[in-house]
């Protein structure tokens, strides 16, 4: 890994506090509209969320020793589960088992540390990993296209509902294929800020959520209880996003041009995103994960200095005490959001889909053929199994059935097994 920015971090060391501080305000605003989908559509506190972030962040740094520009907010991998395991076990069993899949990720860094990174790889390769994000992404699918034609929102007119969600996804369009600069960081937010205004327009905005809010307020924390059923649900899901870590710390590594798979290791990289994750769930909020933009928006800044994101988690921990906040997310409409989620679960499909690809996934072979078949089918068919009285379902039955298949189906001579190359 060369260091050629190696100046360039230099020059943002020496910014003075104000414009750090500035920074990591700037470096939220483009973490929040990514930030606050997930409670919004899974019903969770997006007060609790901008707290959990925060603290998720310190945490992080606090493991990584400060090390990595990088900010952890709400992850879009758990939207299904979290949405499913609240419907099936209620809130608190759903935090308990988020919990658990931050244990997880606690239990990949032990691993990583004892045997290296490229263990991952061998436990978990592309034919595991892509189908099963394949089937997170198409799942919800139903889930988009119900909130954007307002079949979820029964109060707005549905031709209404679908001009809402037409307006949010071009603008959502437009922004992240069109715009230059910070404005291509933010296309979720763009999309959220048009939608709206078009609903004032239209006159099918509520103001009653945000009038109700108090200025001031502790976020609506919840504890977590622990139930078998949830907990091995939710573990499996864990998998996908694990190995999506990597990618994103070699993303952030490229950028910055250090080289953080070694210092400070992956192992204390997945430690810290496990202890974020377990630690959001104990308190009611979304499982933390490392933010794409924001990596984009280090690059475009040159913001490479990891105090930066420091003050964008305390600005966010600040935020979540600010009730008013979370009344005037409540007054989005839903159709809004759907016109965004239509492109964004299509997208999460196309990232499984491109991890095949990258990875040059022969599924002219049969057993490769076997895992992405099954998984695809048993994700987008709701196939559930009950084992000893647990009940398997939904990613967490498809993140089994692949690593299971890959592990039993033997290789073809001279294939190469994990089509990938670990990182050691």
């Amino acid at each position: 890994m060369t260091h050629q920015n190696a100046g360039t971090v230099s020059s943002s060391d020496d910014w003075s506090t104000p414009k750090k501080a500035l920074m990591g305000g700037q470096m939220l605003f483009v973490a929040f509209g990514a930030l606050v989908l997930v409670p919004l559509l899974t019903g969770l506190d997006a007060n609790v969320a901008f707290f959990t972030a925060g603290a998720g962040t310190l945490i992080f740094q606090l493991v990584t020793r400060r090390q990595v520009p990088i900010f952890l907010a709400s992850s879009f991998a758990f939207i299904a589960p979290i949405s499913f395991g609240v419907a099936e076990w209620g809130l608190a069993s759903t935090m308990g088992g988020l919990v658990a899949a931050g244990m997880l990720y606690i239990l990949l860094s032990f691993l990583v540390r004892v045997r290296g990174s490229g263990i991952l790889y061998r436990m978990f390769p592309p034919v595991v990993v892509g189908p099963v994000i394949m089937v997170i992404g198409l799942g919800l699918a139903p889930v988009a296209v119900n909130m954007a034609n307002g079949s979820a929102n029964p109060s707005i007119d549905p031709q209404e509902s679908m001009i809402l969600a037409g307006v949010s996804l071009v603008a959502t369009l437009i922004a992240a294929v069109f715009a230059k600069g910070l404005i291509k960081l933010i296309p979720i937010l763009c999309g959220i800020v048009a939608g709206y205004v078009t609903g004032l327009v239209m006159g099918v905005v509520d103001f009653t959520p945000m009038s109700q809010a108090a200025w001031f307020a502790v976020p609506n924390f919840e504890t977590p209880e622990f139930n078998v059923n949830a907990i091995l649900y939710m573990l499996p899901v864990a998998i996908a996003p694990a190995i999506e870590h990597i990618g994103d710390m070699l993303a952030i590594s490229s950028v910055t041009g250090k080289d953080y798979i070694k210092k400070p290791g992956l192992q204390n990289t997945l430690l810290g995103d496990g202890l974020a994750t377990s630690f959001a769930a104990f308190l009611g909020g979304p499982p933390n994960t490392t933010y794409s933009e924001v990596t984009g928006a280090v690059m475009l800044t040159k913001a490479f200095n990891p105090a930066i994101m420091t003050w964008a988690a305390f600005i966010a921990i600040a935020v979540a005490f600010i009730g008013k906040v979370g009344g005037f997310l409540a007054t989005i409409p839903t159709p809004v959001m759907g016109g965004i989620m239509v492109l964004l679960f299509g997208s999460i499909a196309v990232v499984g889909l491109n991890t095949l690809i990258k990875a040059q996934v022969d599924l002219t072979m049969p057993r490769n053929l076997a895992i992405v078949g099954l998984v695809l089918v048993f994700g987008l068919g709701n196939l559930s199994v009950v084992v000893f009285g647990l009940t398997l379902k939904g990613v967490s039955l498809c993140a089994l059935t692949a690593v299971i298949l890959n592990a039993v189906l033997p290789h073809e001579p001279g294939e190469d097994r994990y089509q990938s190359k670990a990182v050691e």
